[in-house]
């Protein structure tokens, strides 16, 4: 069914950890460093719950098992010291719990995790996510284990068979082909064919990081994303979102080929994967992308909420914040 608006959350952004296994060649938000390793702790995480302002979105990310990487010492002592957790997993739980209590629904990527971490995470989060990236090996993905498409694939199908609401998307400038686009897209089109899971396809473009050795590449050109974006649309099925974020892309002329939502945007938080590039408010987005509507959505799409594919842990604070059309409440009546 064609959408006649486009859609975006309002979230705070939560950088768990930057501890990670993966050493992808255009990262700026892995620790290289040992004095640069970061794990929130849970008194600066309490003070982004209570400063959230009009967020619905807890988005947890963090890097991919750090339990494994090389600064592991370092996480696991933080993590067990701050919560007496011994697992990303663990203490992620941990984390979306606070966020539930304090009126936040979680949405995580924690990169890849095991079908029984996903089971263990489902409860707690009203969506969750992780890009494929592209189904090409790449030179840039040589010193990251969690990157084999493969094993992206197959965590997406568990995602699936647990009927979890799940975010993928592609990563485009990379060193990937135009080749690798489509074949990217049509295997996230045959996973969601099987399981109905995928709510939203993220076209992200590369924008180069100092200090990283993609430094010197250029971001794809604008011509590149817009090709995208309409094979996407072209691709992948109608109930599918085609997601374009607003602080990386000229966001209305890709609108009008096919992208129907712009992500989370965050009034508290900056982008820590993308720290260069501020989030626009939401008055400037509905500047930009006029005279198309903009209207704000909840972590799990309208369409999941309807099929009830969430915990009843969630259940009241979805019928607190969703109106009839399952997108956000702004009629002054929550439901509390």
């Amino acid at each position: 069914m064609k959408r006649n608006y486009i859609t975006f959350s309002k979230n705070i952004f939560i950088p768990v950890t930057n501890v990670c296994r993966n050493a992808c060649s255009y990262c700026g938000f892995r620790a290289r460093r040992p004095e640069d390793a970061y794990v929130i702790g849970m008194k600066e995480f309490l003070q982004l719950l209570q400063s959230r302002g009009a967020a619905t979105e807890a988005l947890f990310t963090t890097g991919e098992s750090p339990e494994d990487a090389y600064f592991s010492s370092f996480f696991n002592d933080r993590v067990k010291e701050e919560a007496g957790c011994s697992t990303l997993v663990e203490y992620t739980k941990k984390l979306c719990t606070l966020a539930i209590a304090h009126g936040l629904l979680p949405h995580c990527n924690l990169g890849i995790v095991s079908t029984e971490e996903l089971e263990e995470l489902r409860d707690v989060n009203a969506s969750m996510g992780l890009m494929l990236e592209t189904t090409a090996k790449l030179e840039a993905h040589t010193n990251s284990p969690g990157k084999d498409p493969k094993v992206r694939l197959t965590m997406i199908e568990e995602a699936g068979k647990l009927s979890i609401p799940f975010t993928t998307g592609i990563l485009v400038g990379i060193g990937e082909g135009r080749e690798d686009h489509i074949r990217s897209l049509e295997a996230i089109q045959s996973l969601h064919a099987r399981y109905g899971h995928i709510q939203e396809v993220i076209i992200q473009p590369f924008w180069p990081k100092p200090l990283t050795p993609m430094w010197n590449r250029k971001s794809p050109r604008v011509e590149e994303m817009r090709e995208i974006v309409r094979a996407a649309r072209a691709l992948l099925p109608d109930e599918i979102a085609i997601q374009v974020p607003p602080n990386l892309t000229s966001p209305k002329e890709l609108i009008e080929l096919g992208a129907s939502d712009l992500g989370g945007i965050s009034e508290r938080t900056v982008d820590y994967i993308n720290p260069e590039a501020p989030w626009p408010t939401e008055e400037e987005l509905r500047r930009r992308i006029a005279p198309f509507e903009l209207r704000e959505r909840l972590p799990i799409y309208p369409r999941f909420i309807k099929k009830r594919w969430y915990s009843e842990l969630l259940s009241p604070l979805i019928a607190r914040y969703a109106d009839e059309e399952g997108l956000r409440r702004h009629d002054g009546i929550e439901r509390f």
